[in-house]
């Protein structure tokens, strides 16, 4: 498993407080601006960046400062288009994509591996791990194409403006094109950074058990 180098927790830190400033800053536009769009995206983004020194504090998890940078430039990169970057630059959304991919790519395996560690009758072997990472990012990013489609419906019958669009067919197929390269990324390296979250999180089924 391939580690990618670590910045430092001071250097995590230092980057997180950066966009967390960002984010604030846009909350207060749309408070001036009367923009309750700049409001709820950049006040959902704030509290997601909270949930690295959540997790490290309440729940104990291993984040190390990779997972924590992780997270919080996801959420950070997807409201920055939100506010208006998603309509001028034409790659910002594959982008998101890539990275929200990696994160459920993340989700999917850390899961999957503690399932692995706590059940002796359950056996992942580690070359299974690259495709089943894929299937899940695959089967996410159709749930989420159907809930955007069904977001431009209810957006064509109430006339009200919808956070989230599709725009065509070969948008879509962009999305997963991006989507599957989120997921290869996690594959490559995902496991090497990931193995101590899915520790605790097989100690916490062993805790409930």
């Amino acid at each position: 498993m391939t580690l990618l180098p670590r910045p430092s927790v001071q250097n995590q830190r230092r980057m997180t407080r950066g966009m967390q400033v960002v984010l604030l800053g846009i909350v207060a536009y749309g408070v001036l601006f009367g923009q309750p769009k700049a409001i709820t995206n950049g006040s959902m983004g704030l509290l997601v960046t909270f949930t690295p020194a959540v997790l490290r504090r309440n729940y104990n998890l291993p984040l190390d400062p990779w997972l924590g940078l992780w997270i919080t430039l996801a959420v950070f990169l997807h409201t920055l288009g939100s506010a208006g970057l998603y309509a001028t630059v034409g790659w910002w959304d594959s982008i998101t994509h890539a990275l929200s991919a990696t994160l459920i790519a993340a989700i999917g395996y850390t899961f999957a591996r503690a399932v692995d560690l706590h059940n002796e009758e359950v056996q992942i072997p580690t070359r299974f791990a690259f495709g089943f990472i894929l299937i899940v990012v695959m089967a996410f990013g159709v749930v989420w194409e159907l809930f955007e489609f069904g977001l431009d419906i209810l957006a064509d019958e109430t006339g009200v403006s919808m956070p989230l669009a599709q725009f065509g067919i070969d948008d879509t197929i962009k999305d997963m094109l991006f989507n599957t390269l989120g997921a290869i990324i996690v594959a490559t390296f995902g496991q090497a950074h990931l193995s101590g979250v899915a520790e605790t999180v097989r100690e916490r089924l062993l805790a409930v058990d």
